[in-house]
């Protein structure tokens, strides 16, 4: 088994990187996993354009490596900060380049991440417009690291918000790890159509 988990955010140093970090520590212990740990803010990525459809383009150089990962991962976390209660735009920009061939009935865990008490948008954004042609499956758990500089800086728990926070993540990476048991078994299957069948409805 191989979990993506990319830190969404933009920024260098970021709280999202701190969150992703600790995910990847917590899937790698509880589900005995290989993880990949892909961090927008070190690893920019162009703007998506048509020329990604093109074999020699600029786009072999930047996005058939993490694409490969991704084609090589049976399940993702997505750690995504929410910037002015939106989803940041490299988020956006990532997920308009994977397709069914990197994340396609795949299960997905998501994280957002605020600096407040807010951090909920970002999870209705990603779930109602992120899935339709790539077939990505968000799982029903997800996160929210609210308050974020304050949690998971240390070893132990300093509150009890804290304390939930981290009972409930290694519940959801639990989760996170049966779907993708069982999502193994659709993708070999052999119903999966997407000659047929390229795009959502």
């Amino acid at each position: 088994m191989k979990i993506s988990i990319i830190s969404g955010s933009q920024r260098q140093q970021s709280q999202s990187s701190k969150v992703a970090r600790y995910l990847q520590t917590r899937t790698d212990s509880l589900l005995a996993c290989e993880s990949f740990l892909f961090e927008l803010g070190g690893n920019p990525l162009p703007l998506w354009d048509e020329e990604i459809w093109t074999k020699d383009s600029h786009w072999q150089h930047s996005w058939q490596p993490v694409a490969k990962e991704f084609q090589d991962s049976d399940g993702f976390v997505w750690v995504v900060p929410e910037w002015n209660g939106m989803v940041p735009p490299a988020i956006i920009n990532l997920l308009h380049l994977c397709s069914h061939k990197e994340v396609g009935h795949k299960p997905a865990l998501i994280v957002t991440v605020s600096a407040s008490r807010n951090g909920a948008y970002p999870v209705s954004l990603l779930r109602q417009a992120t899935t339709k042609n790539n077939r990505m499956l968000y799982i029903p758990e997800h996160i929210i690291v609210r308050d974020v500089e304050r949690m998971l800086n240390g070893d132990e728990p300093k509150t009890q918000d804290e304390e939930y926070l981290i009972k409930r993540i290694d519940y959801a990476v639990n989760i996170l790890g049966s779907y993708t048991t069982a999502l193994q078994k659709v993708r070999s299957a052999g119903i999966i159509d997407h000659q047929t069948f390229a795009n959502g409805m």
